[in-house]
């Protein structure tokens, strides 16, 4: 529990409510300092499993927290996001596909895991993440980025689009690899 690894998780997690907070408060110190928060976390969600692996500090606990902390940063900052009026309308479709997905995958790992069936994670799917945490990116700045970037916040909304349509491809992969699983004869017990 006390690797780095596992401390820059923990310290990705702790992040999450203070960028929420800064976002709640629409001044562009706050929207810049909560973009560079974000930016720390997502380098920290690359870096942490890079360090176990290098470092050979790959843990249970931190196979456990890696993918808990990413669906709690996703998740939280697409709901405040849509809450700031960020993603409103149609632009909230985006993020309900992304989170279905989350949660789609969860269960099927849930479910597949005492069963030791792996779902690795394909090279879409890190696409669809690089590109969903930059699209992340740009909605967290906003409107406040387009004094650098003009029409920062439509090119999160877009972004975020792009990233849901590769989400539906993605999770539909993983739902076929995990049907596959599902519909397999089950072994019974026989008694002795």
């Amino acid at each position: 529990m006390t690797s780095l690894p596992n401390i820059m998780t923990l310290g990705r997690i702790a992040l999450i409510p203070l960028i929420i907070l800064l976002m709640y408060i629409p001044t562009a110190f706050t929207a810049w300092t909560a973009l560079i928060l974000y930016t720390i976390a997502c380098v920290t969600d690359y870096l942490d499993g890079y360090l176990a692996r290098r470092m050979d500090t790959v843990s249970d606990i931190g196979k456990f927290l890696d993918p808990i902390a990413d669906k709690i940063m996703v998740g939280s900052l697409l709901v405040a996001l849509a809450a700031i009026d960020r993603l409103d309308g149609v632009w909230v479709i985006p993020a309900i596909v992304i989170m279905v997905r989350e949660f789609l995958v969860s269960g099927l790992r849930e479910y597949l895991g005492p069963k030791n069936v792996k779902l690795p994670v394909s090279g879409l799917a890190k696409w669809k993440t690089t590109i969903q945490m930059i699209a992340i990116g740009f909605l967290v700045i906003g409107p406040f980025g387009s004094t650098v970037l003009p029409f920062t916040l439509l090119i999160g909304q877009i972004g975020l689009t792009l990233a849901a349509l590769i989400t539906v491809v993605t999770g539909w992969n993983y739902l076929k690899a995990g049907l596959l699983h599902m519909s397999a004869p089950v072994e019974s017990e026989r008694e002795l």
